[in-house]
């Protein structure tokens, strides 16, 4: 593929397209992944800018859409919007998925509504927003794949797609800051930066990709669609406990969504192989690069997911409190000490990209896994109050591990289909990338549960009796969810104050143990034991993940180009 060096229509063309195409894309896909997390640390004072208690039982729906919404659609239809991509144009969709974008950025920015209204306002906003950035992140790979020869394609897309995983969590960082000044911020930052990204994609990129026109497979769509939003949601509701478990992965409700999730997965494969046109190239996988690589990065993305949330509970509620921080001031903490995490990425992404250009694909991909298992490692052998500087080493080099993986294994998935395919093959390794990243709540989030359920209610109930709590009121608190006191720590509310606050309780008591059980060292001094061992666990799985994920990586086999460039 050349790239002739004459205007076309008055926008870049020769060598300077390529650097605007991917200093645009950059944008874009900075911007998308940002508001993918953006809202976590955030929820707290969205909640109560509408009127909402996040944790009343009835509000926690309200509060896991608002999470779920934008990463299930992010799951779903990238697949379907880099096929539309293939067919109409990657450049067409992905300026219309910029416009989408800032128009519902300005939308939630001005919900005019309070309560369960004003929820469900930002949700289905969010979804807007969510399907704007899935048709920036499904073509954004391609329309680089097109633009950059062979040569340079591992740098462009290592500096893409690190900036992606970066902004998921500078996203952390800015929605503390930001909602430290308006709840509403939190969604304006988006607003012009949508609009100078829409403007500027729609005078500045042009179609210079294969276009393959056909027909929309809705068979395809609609399976696909039903079964991936049935298994990320089943996944996502095992975490509430059901019928005295104190996870639903018994619920019957869970267990239907999970099952008819496979089974309509199942019928959409079978399906993919009778349509003429699939959306879904099941033929790609018979590429064992492209195999190879999208296995690692599910596998790698659900890794990465959990360590993003297990970290950000790990400082909000144990060590920032212990080191005499306000639970109102740890969200903003956390986003700031869990820096040497995004240093790492965008350290070693682009370098990697640009080397794995020269010597191939997998041995960096595979050395950045490695990397990632032995940084899991780290963290297992770290106390639960850690000296900073051994906790910012492990940050740094698990950032490496990403950084040094994502790229070259973008480059190699994308560089092994031929370009009439580039648009959805760039669809499904975001598929892949977006469900690892979605499921990771759920999965995160159970493995923590079943490693507190075990001893959490008995010194959660001892701790509270001997600060005088009556024994009745200490056993009902401590037999509450584990869930409850997870969604406390991860939104930087004091739990303690949270579960006693209903009772009535603390009003009764002497006013030094009032000011012990509320202050800021004792419930992470108390669970501080429990929480180590969920940490075990769930950072045990993950390191196994990673393990499994650089043993797909080897099995890549050497480079494999069907492109002709």
């Amino acid at each position: 593929m050349q790239i002739v060096d004459e205007k076309v229509a008055g926008r870049p063309t020769g060598d300077r397209y390529k650097w605007v195409a991917l200093s645009n894309t950059t944008l874009g896909v900075l911007i998308a992944t940002i508001d993918s997390s953006i809202v976590i640390i955030a929820l707290p004072s969205i909640f109560r800018g509408i009127g909402l208690d996040p944790l009343a039982p009835g509000n926690i729906g309200y509060l896991m859409w608002m999470m779920l919404g934008y990463l299930l659609v992010s799951a779903v239809l990238v697949v379907v919007l880099g096929r539309l991509g293939d067919m109409f144009g990657r450049v067409r969709m992905y300026n219309m998925g910029f416009s989408i974008f800032a128009l519902a950025s300005l939308a939630l920015s001005v919900d005019p509504f309070t309560g369960g209204h004003g929820a469900m306002w930002l949700i289905g906003f969010r979804i807007v927003q969510a399907f704007g950035g899935a048709m920036l992140t499904a073509n954004s790979a391609a329309i680089l794949t097109d633009a950059f020869p062979a040569r340079q394609r591992g740098m462009a897309l290592g500096i893409n797609q690190i900036t992606a995983l970066a902004g998921q969590f500078l996203g952390l960082l800015l929605g503390g800051v930001l909602a430290a000044v308006d709840w509403r911020a939190v969604f304006w930052v988006s607003v012009p930066i949508g609009v100078i990204g829409t403007v500027w994609s729609y005078r500045s990129l042009r179609e210079i990709g294969e276009r393959r026109p056909g027909r929309i497979d809705w068979i395809g769509n609609a399976t696909f669609t039903a079964g991936t939003s049935a298994l990320l949601i089943g996944i996502t509701y095992g975490i509430q406990p059901h019928g005295g478990h104190s996870t639903g992965w018994t619920n019957p409700y869970v267990l239907a969504a999970l099952i008819g999730g496979v089974a309509m997965l199942g019928v959409f494969c079978f399906a993919e192989t009778r349509v003429a046109e699939p959306m879904f190239r099941l033929a790609l996988f018979r590429v064992r690069a492209f195999a190879a690589g999208n296995l690692a990065a599910l596998l790698t993305s659900i890794a990465r997911g959990s360590l993003q949330f297990m970290l950000i509970m790990w400082l909000q509620g144990i060590w920032l409190p212990l080191h005499g921080y306000e639970y109102e001031d740890t969200p903003l903490w956390a986003g700031i000490f869990m820096l040497p995490l995004t240093f790492g990425f965008l350290f070693g992404g682009p370098i990697s990209g640009y080397l794995s250009d020269r010597f191939g694909a997998r041995l960096f991909a595979t050395t950045g896994l490695l990397l990632v298992s032995a940084a899991f490692l780290g963290l297992l052998a770290l106390p639960v109050d850690f000296p900073y500087w051994a906790f910012a080493a492990v940050l740094l080099l698990a950032g490496l591990g990403h950084g040094m993986f994502a790229a070259p294994n973008t480059s190699a998935i994308m560089g092994s289909v031929a370009p009439e395919y580039r648009g959805v093959a760039s669809g499904m390794r975001a598929t892949f990338q977006n469900s690892g990243t979605a499921m990771s709540i759920g999965l995160a989030f159970s493995l923590m549960i079943t490693g507190l359920a075990g001893t959490l209610p008995g010194t959660l109930s001892a701790g509270l009796r001997d600060h005088g709590v009556p024994a009745g009121t200490a056993a009902d608190v401590a037999a509450l969810p584990p869930v409850s006191t997870l969604f406390s720590t991860f939104l930087g509310s004091n739990p303690i104050a949270h579960l006693l606050g209903s009772t009535g309780v603390l009003h009764t008591l002497p006013a030094a143990d009032a000011d012990t059980l509320t202050g800021k060292r004792f419930f992470p001094a108390l669970v501080s034991g429990p929480f180590h061992h969920g940490l075990l666990i769930v950072f045990g799985a993950s390191a196994i993940m990673t393990l499994i994920a650089a043993l797909a990586s080897v099995l890549r086999g050497a480079p494999q180009v069907a492109a002709r460039d």
